[in-house]
């Protein structure tokens, strides 16, 4: 009986010893459940608080986004507006120069962006010789952007139809460096100028820019060209510049001359030659472009000796380049030439090669090291043949004149003869001749 009591405490013991240990196993047990519960707590709220501040954050933006289309909506509505307000503008001013206008003999047109007090100057020279002539010349101001100083200033001229370009595209250059300046300045004028041909039906356009001045004889001067523009279709178009128009390299105020060098600065254009060129008009660089023999296709420009337009521009896209040297001295004719009672037929393409080939062939023969030197010892015109493009340039580096050349046309020339005066004083003539220039002209060379 005792063995057996004693075998039922150790039972007893054995069993108490179990319950204790399940009790410390399960109460672990609990403690390890408690603590992931804490930290699954604790995730879960981190979790929340990073959910709500992503919930704000979106918010935010999506107010940001809202806020930006809400301006942008309210700039189009402004844009549509300005384009409005332009266009009731242009169609009222047209509509006032169709009261007086019938056969116009060319629309004159201003190119301006942001130099108020340039345009300011331009359109007064152009209006001092325009005013009585002005139901001939319809006056255009173009403007590209939308500086404020530049349209208050276009609009405060009761003479003149402002004319505003818009273009807010994005500019991607085609080579790293390039300045926007250039492709925005060749979207301006194939916009202006399909304004003009194509909205306003104009059959011929002058083209200035906001930093020239005119001559008294401009006007007539274009009106004498614009018959040999329409009839003669290898003349490209009529400008009032030379490139060597320097006040010592000029004498006579009533010599033109043919060019295969596209001039500028100043230029008469006829819608047909327009229709040819606007579809393909380039994305920057369009007077160098014009230049291009792909692109005139043996046409030529008709230039005056002497300029009828001087460019005071110092600032502008270019940056002022050959400004000193080639255009501040450049000689802006002051003779009041009587266009009307001249025969320009000599220019047409069917008498001008003999009647510039007469006056070549004229000219007396220089060759050798100091070309200048020897040109200074003879009495009369004188003709320099040169080699190539590095010969062309040392020579007219010896007398000062424009070097450049563009798509192996030297500037101003004609089946590569280049002419100017040496010195202006004695009104000779230096003809730089090209290696093929005598066969061109049909002159033997001696």
């Amino acid at each position: 009986m005792a063995k057996n009591f004693c075998d039922f405490r150790i039972l007893l013991l054995v069993a108490a010893g179990v319950f204790i240990y399940i009790q410390m196993r399960l109460f672990a047990t609990q403690s390890e459940y408690a603590d992931r519960l804490a930290a699954a707590i604790e995730a879960e709220n981190t979790c929340t608080s990073q959910m709500r501040s992503l919930i704000d954050q979106i918010s935010l933006q999506q107010g940001r986004i809202v806020a930006l289309e809400e301006e942008r909506n309210r700039r189009d509505q402004e844009c549509g507006q300005m384009k409005s307000l332009v266009q009731d503008l242009e169609r009222k001013d047209v509509q006032r120069l169709i009261n007086k206008v019938q056969v116009p003999v060319a629309a004159v047109v201003i190119m301006a962006c942001n130099r108020a007090d340039y345009l300011e100057r331009t359109i007064n020279s152009v209006l001092k010789y325009q005013k009585p002539i002005s139901s001939r010349y319809p006056l255009f101001v173009s403007q590209d952007g939308s500086n404020a100083d530049v349209r208050s200033k276009a609009l405060s001229y009761d003479q003149l139809s402002y004319m505003q370009h818009l273009d807010l595209k994005p500019v991607q250059t085609e080579r790293p460096g390039e300045l926007i300046a250039y492709y925005k300045i060749a979207r301006h004028y194939k916009w202006a100028l399909d304004q003009l041909f194509y909205h306003h039906n104009f059959s011929r356009v002058i083209i200035l820019e906001d930093d020239m001045e005119i001559a008294p004889d401009f006007f007539d001067y274009f009106e004498a060209t614009a018959a040999l523009l329409d009839k003669d279709k290898s003349i490209m178009a009529v400008s009032s510049w030379n490139d060597n128009g320097q006040k010592q390299f000029v004498h006579d105020p009533y010599e033109l001359y043919r060019s295969d060098f596209f001039p500028g600065l100043g230029w008469m254009l006829a819608r047909s030659t327009w229709d040819e060129l606007s579809p393909k008009w380039p994305k920057a660089y369009w007077d160098d472009w014009l230049r291009l023999k792909e692109n005139h296709r043996g046409r030529q420009f008709i230039r005056p000796e002497v300029c009828r337009t001087y460019n005071f521009g110092e600032l502008g896209s270019s940056l002022g380049q050959f400004f000193r040297q080639y255009l501040e001295p450049i000689k802006l004719n002051d003779v009041q030439v009587d266009w009307k009672s001249k025969d320009l037929s000599y220019l047409q393409e069917d008498k001008y090669a003999q009647h510039f080939a007469n006056i070549v062939a004229k000219a007396k023969p220089v060759s050798g090291v100091n070309v200048l030197q020897e040109t200074n010892n003879i009495d009369g015109d004188v003709r320099i043949k040169y080699r190539d493009q590095s010969d062309f340039e040392y020579i007219a580096g010896q007398f000062g004149i424009f070097q450049e050349w563009k798509d192996g046309v030297p500037r101003t020339a004609y089946k590569g003869v280049v002419v100017f005066r040496y010195p202006s004083t004695s009104g000779r003539r230096v003809f730089l001749v090209g290696p093929e220039s005598l066969k061109l002209l049909r002159i033997k060379d001696s």
